[in-house]
């Protein structure tokens, strides 16, 4: 399987269709095999694509202007092109040796915390929304259930978003940490435009609550996916790892990508007030995580205390126009005052236009703020990071999807990593979990040795350790 491919490459090409540059080393990586190509099929899209308007520095160019023929083969040279880009090995910079460590380490914390960040809590798309009622139950939970009737009709409709089986999105995104905020002074990014990192990404999702994403920026590029059981990741920096606690949906998926989850994920939330946002009057819906899912993605030194969720829907249009949430995690070192971080994470969503009849988000932007405090006074630092995106295709219903392309990899079996670990100053954090699961092995295969001594006895007798 072939992963970060638009639907247009299950078309048939003729020979008349331009081809990418991109195109080249795909053939190259696939050898000299050739396959017959499936008859060509309809796939509902945005029609927003076309050429970008701007080079995605460091990577290449658009995809060849030349030969402009149409949709289909526009769609057919952005896949080849982004999958070009996904493909293409990590540049290797010229710069100095410390200019080249501090971009590798914004490069590390905007993938960290802006490239695959999760909901807070597990939702299931398959889930039916409650019926609106008003007896015996607050009139907060009351308003919370009509504005989400709302805005499933805003967005389409119940029945036209369960008629969706899988989706797909290809956008562009540009990330930059443009200020960092000590005790004793600011450091702001004065080049801003030449230190912000261009790429793009592809998103896939399948019923029942199965995702998977690509994010090419800067010449690094994460994965990350669900096959409904499991959730992981992969990092340069960290390699394969599932993400600790229960399956939970793709933040990114809900900045107007995927209207049933995001209606799903507000099931339980309650209605706490009206809010001007970009002057639109909005309604505030407060979702948080029970105790029960804080503690599950928690391990070792790390604590996840909370996470809350606010969704401003606007109360004109219906549709959801902000998200914010902020989660706070405490990390107890051994000997040492704990440590805080709370993530911060503003999302604002812009140009809604339908695709076959469903309201998709066609661009937006995050602002984040990493707030570290504790130790002591004089030691909290803030830093503050902003992603704009651009969605540049959208379809439905993709013919030929399978469970084959949400396997995850087979290294996961028992590997974990909790969310501190994509924290800065994260590799204690690491080295701690990485020590406390060694002792636990040696722990184990103690026992083990220890009942076969005492069983080659004829005594039947088991000896278990209490550590």
């Amino acid at each position: 399987m072939v992963r970060g491919l638009s639907p247009a490459r299950s078309r048939g090409r003729s020979k008349s269709r331009s081809v990418s540059p991109g195109s080249g080393l795909l053939r190259r990586r696939r050898g000299n095999t050739h396959h017959a190509a499936p008859p060509e099929m309809l796939v509902s899209r945005s029609g927003s694509v076309r050429p970008p308007p701007e080079a995605l520095s460091p990577l290449r160019e658009g995809p060849d202007p030349e030969g402009a023929d149409g949709g289909d083969s526009r769609m057919e040279r952005w896949s080849l092109w982004m999958k070009g880009q996904l493909c293409r090995a990590p540049s290797v910079s010229v710069a100095s040796a410390s200019a080249s460590a501090s971009q590798r380490s914004d490069l590390r914390l905007l993938l960290g915390v802006l490239g695959a960040p999760l909901a807070p809590v597990h939702v299931s798309c398959s889930d039916p929304l409650p019926h609106l009622s008003i007896k015996d139950i607050p009139i907060e939970t009351s308003s919370a259930q009509y504005i989400l009737q709302q805005y499933t009709a805003a967005c389409g409709g119940q029945k036209l978003q369960n008629s969706v089986q899988n989706a797909y999105a290809m956008g562009k995104v540009k990330m930059i940490a443009y200020d960092i905020e000590t005790a004793t002074k600011v450091i702001k990014n004065r080049n801003s435009s030449k230190a912000a990192e261009s790429g793009g990404f592809v998103l896939w999702q399948m019923n029942p609550d199965m995702w998977y994403v690509e994010l090419a920026l800067g010449g690094s590029k994460i994965h990350a996916g669900c096959n409904g059981k499991l959730v992981w990741r992969h990092t340069p920096w960290l390699g394969p790892h599932a993400a600790k606690g229960p399956v939970r949906p793709l933040r990114r998926a809900l900045q107007g990508l995927d209207p049933r989850t995001t209606a799903s994920m507000f099931t339980n939330a309650r209605c706490i007030g009206e809010k001007k946002i970009n002057g639109e009057d909005c309604f505030i819906l407060k979702l948080c995580a029970d105790p029960h899912t804080l503690k599950a993605r928690s391990e070792g030194p790390a604590e996840i205390i909370r996470h809350v969720l606010f969704g401003y829907f606007s109360q004109k249009t219906g549709l959801l126009v902000h998200l914010e949430d902020s989660h706070l995690t405490r990390i107890q070192t051994n000997g040492g005052d704990a440590v805080y971080w709370e993530t911060t994470i503003n999302s604002f969503l812009d140009d809604y236009r339908p695709v076959e009849g469903i309201m998709i988000a066609h661009s937006g932007r995050s602002v984040v703020t990493l707030f570290r405090f504790g130790e002591t006074a004089m030691s909290h630092t803030k830093t503050r990071m902003e992603e704009v995106w651009t969605i540049e295709e959208v379809a439905f219903n993709v013919p030929g999807l399978s469970l084959d392309c949400f396997i995850p990899p087979a290294e996961l079996r028992f590997s974990s990593v909790s969310e501190a670990c994509e924290l800065p100053h994260g590799e204690r954090v690491r080295t701690a979990v990485k020590t406390a699961t060694a002792y636990r092995a040696k722990v184990v295969a103690l026992d083990k040795s220890k009942e076969n001594v005492i069983g080659s006895n004829g005594n039947n007798i088991v000896l278990k350790m209490d550590i």
